[in-house]
């Protein structure tokens, strides 16, 4: 009796060893997945910010730059466009879009010397400026937890784990290709 006893706890402790290296290896996957996702919705966050103070910043150009309709339409479509991504790359995309819009309002706002000088114009751009400097850095945050999550997705034992559970690569945002480009603004029209 004692001789199989001695084989059976051995069975049982290399099976208990197992699956604490399994159990830690998920739990690990879980953590880096809701970082992941945390780091997204801080992204989101951002981004929905963005979007709240650009129709305060329309109205208030448009009470200045009544005939400057296509780019206040541009910057409207470029919006609801964000509004409507899904994906990291999808919201990227969108990004790049309306960060070109609004590089051409700016280019308007310099026909205005009285809007410059506007109070609310003013606390509008200073406010949105410190938001595209907390999404820069939330976007950085987002690819860096998408980094240390893929690379567990990817080494050994992870990929084991990760298949085996279902934990797939996280897609990183990205700047739309050309985005590197500054943008044309063209208020003459002739498309050159």
């Amino acid at each position: 009796m004692k001789k199989l006893l001695v084989p059976i706890i051995i069975v049982v402790v290399i099976i208990a060893i197992i699956a604490g290296i399994f159990m830690g290896s998920y739990n690990g996957f879980v953590d880096k997945e809701e970082n992941v996702n945390n780091a997204y919705a801080q992204v989101e966050n951002q981004l929905q910010r963005r979007m709240d103070l650009i129709p305060n910043l329309v109205s208030t150009v448009k009470g200045f730059a009544a005939h400057e309709e296509e780019v206040l339409g541009n910057i409207a479509d470029a919006r609801s466009r964000l509004a409507g991504a899904g994906s990291p790359e999808e919201q990227a995309e969108a990004n790049d879009e309306l960060s070109g819009a609004l590089s051409r309002l700016l280019v308007v706002v310099e026909n205005y010397p009285e809007l410059k000088a506007d109070a609310n114009f003013r606390q509008l751009m200073d406010e949105l400026s410190g938001t595209e400097n907390r999404l820069s850095v939330a976007r950085q945050d987002y690819n860096t937890v998408v980094s240390d999550y893929n690379k567990k997705v990817k080494r050994m034992p992870g990929s084991i784990v990760a298949s085996m559970f279902g934990f797939d690569e996280k897609e990183y945002f990205k700047s739309a290709e050309g985005a590197e480009e500054a943008p044309v603004v063209d208020f003459e029209g002739d498309g050159e």
